[in-house]
């Protein structure tokens, strides 16, 4: 299992950042694992949206996917693979599970995110040692330009 956990202090509200990572059209700015969406459906606080995946450190061909993201208002999102039919193909690789929280601190929030994977035995031994090395730099960076975003007030 490959699972990274990072957190950064950003001068901004619990809101404005949940709101900025819900708005995954403008996300895609500072998520360098996602390449290209096809679409997004917002329903309250639940949004579905189809996008082409790019793990770090890998060129392999990877199927489009469709995830879920469910806001908690004020408290964090919770991110996983829309359920079968849809994503045969990427629940037999992995199960995959994601969440943004925040939690007030003086001056800002502190922004907590959290990406795993859990690969089938099959790939795991590929998968792993490479995701292990590159996944915790690209999170990193995802706080970081999600903190650059926000305190210049280019969120919207």
């Amino acid at each position: 299992m490959v699972k990274v956990e990072k957190e950064l202090t950003i001068s901004c509200t619990p809101e404005a950042f949940l709101d900025f990572v819900m708005d995954i059209e403008r996300y895609i700015q500072v998520d360098d694992k996602i390449r290209a969406i096809s679409w997004v459906r917002r329903d309250g606080n639940l949004t579905e949206f189809k996008f082409q995946p790019r793990l770090p450190g890998l060129s392999l061909p990877e199927p489009k996917a469709v995830a879920q993201m469910r806001l908690t208002p004020g408290r964090c999102i919770d991110i996983r693979l829309a359920p079968p039919p849809l994503n045969k193909f990427n629940h037999r690789m992995a199960d995959f599970a994601a969440r943004f929280s925040c939690a007030p601190v003086d001056g800002g929030i502190r922004a907590t995110r959290m990406i795993s994977f859990r690969f089938n035995p099959l790939t795991r031994w590929m998968l792993d040692p490479v995701l292990t090395r590159t996944l915790p730099g690209s999170v990193e960076r995802e706080l970081r330009l999600s903190k650059q975003i926000l305190e210049s007030g280019e969120s919207g």
